[in-house]
């Protein structure tokens, strides 16, 4: 084999690694080191999913090559990269003494080989390191280019710092059969893809807004959809960013109190929802109660499930301490497997549909942060505003209210519940659901059934 047909047939082993990011999610680069012939090292691009910014292809090509040689010094090996190296990893070939370096596709942004700038070409930096380009340029561009063009040229962009479950995720989830609706422009979201559901008449008399909690989406509704639609009512329901068919931003502090909340007002104000039976649990309780003292006359009812208002005014649950505990012990949790714990009823394709939205660590950065960020103190973020929000409840909440609670919930269960009937204005005494855990909605018929004739009496 010819030096060049040797540099093609590395730069394929390298691609084939790139291919590998692409399937996690991740920016398509690959890297392969190689001494005598033989591959001694491997990488792909793995910042999401190793949660590590210097986690490029090279890098990670260069650690596992210096593992298995003992050595971090690789003089006389060679890298082949399907990209041109940056800033970062042309510093890490050069402290690894690499013979030599072989790139795929030229990177004129940020490439450090004669792109952008060429740090190889430094007389001060010894010893100096053979560089070559160019080999299956356009094989390892198209990768890249078929990466990024939905992300830039759709009409749904999606942002760099962000990412998005591919629409093949959500093939044939079962008895969610319903069209899905985005919004890209709500002034709080800054460009950030939201996705709900909107399903019956706009001009029914009752709109239920169905907000769920943390790690579940939209899809936790699907046993009350239809009931409510029976009744000839409307329901929305959307997807918080970070779950669900909504777009997943990266950074995990992206996921504060009040920028969630934010995005959900402007959505209400978006569809001009009215006559909204507010039906919140988890999550979508400890944002949701907090909204329609904004625009009471948007709201006629309250069903609320095992949820809370955090004003910091009283200590969160030993449960739910447990819980923010555990999740971050295990931040790579089995969403399904966590479903089917209190709910032995799912099948396996229901529980993989919740874990369907995330499928590496690279997406998950909303289920690492929520429970962190339920306001624990006075001054936390969101506290205060939920203090506003109890008294709008307690003083000037005129409208109808159904609390249910699944009593076998460890985390926000009746003792919680009982706190939060005191909190509303003429409450009713709650519906208790014995067979029930946290995630009420998965025994929901029965109650979606109560809700109806309650609320339309």
């Amino acid at each position: 084999m010819s030096p060049g047909e040797q540099d093609i047939a590395l730069m394929r082993e390298a691609l084939a690694l790139a291919q590998q990011a692409q399937q996690a999610g991740e920016v398509p680069v690959g890297a392969v080191v190689v001494r005598d012939g033989e591959v001694i090292g491997r990488g792909h691009n793995a910042p999401i999913g190793h949660c590590d910014p210097t986690a490029h292809a090279e890098v990670m090509a260069l650690r596992d090559a210096a593992t298995r040689l003992g050595n971090y010094r690789l003089e006389g090996c060679t890298l082949y990269v399907t990209l041109e190296p940056c800033v970062m990893c042309t510093g890490a070939v050069l402290h690894a003494r690499l013979a030599r370096v072989v790139y795929g596709a030229a990177d004129p942004r940020a490439g450090a080989a004669g792109s952008a700038l060429d740090v190889y070409a430094l007389p001060s930096l010894n010893p100096h390191t053979e560089v070559s380009g160019g080999v299956l340029a356009q094989e390892c561009g198209q990768l890249l280019k078929d990466f990024f063009r939905p992300r830039r040229i759709n009409a749904d962009p999606l942002r760099e710092d962000g990412l998005r479950t591919p629409d093949s995720a959500f093939d044939s989830l079962p008895d969610y059969p319903w069209s899905p609706h985005y919004v890209n422009d709500l002034p709080s979201a800054a460009g950030w893809r939201l996705h709900y559901l909107d399903e019956g008449p706009r001009d029914a008399p009752l709109t239920w807004l169905c907000l769920h909690g943390n790690p579940t989406w939209s899809y936790v509704y699907r046993r009350m959809i239809p009931v409510l639609l029976a009744a000839g009512h409307r329901v929305v329901a959307p997807d918080m960013l970070g779950f669900g068919k909504s777009d997943k931003p990266k950074r995990e502090d992206f996921h504060g109190f009040e920028r969630h909340r934010q995005v959900l007002l402007d959505l209400v104000e978006r569809l001009d929802l009215q006559r909204v039976v507010l039906t919140v649990q988890d999550w979508g309780g400890i944002l949701g109660l907090t909204l329609p003292m904004q625009a009471p006359q948007r709201y006629s009812g309250l069903l609320g499930m095992n949820t809370l208002l955090a004003t910091g005014q009283q200590p969160l649950s030993a449960g739910f301490l447990a819980w923010r505990q555990w999740c971050k012990s295990q931040p790579l949790y089995d969403v399904g497997r966590l479903l089917l714990r209190g709910n032995a009823h799912l099948s396996a394709a229901e529980a993989a549909a919740y874990s369907a939205p995330f499928p590496d660590g690279g997406y998950r950065a909303a289920l690492r942060a929520f429970p962190q960020q339920v306001p624990e103190k006075a001054d936390d973020p969101g506290a205060a505003v939920s203090r506003q929000a109890e008294r709008f409840w307690q003083q000037d909440w005129h409208g109808r209210s159904m609390l249910a609670i699944g009593s076998q919930d460890p985390v926000l269960g009746e003792p919680v519940m009982r706190q939060l009937v005191a909190s509303i204005r003429a409450c009713p005494e709650p519906l208790i659901l014995p067979q029930a855990g946290h995630f009420v909605q998965e025994h929901g018929e029965g109650l979606a059934q109560a809700a109806v004739r309650h609320f339309a009496t």
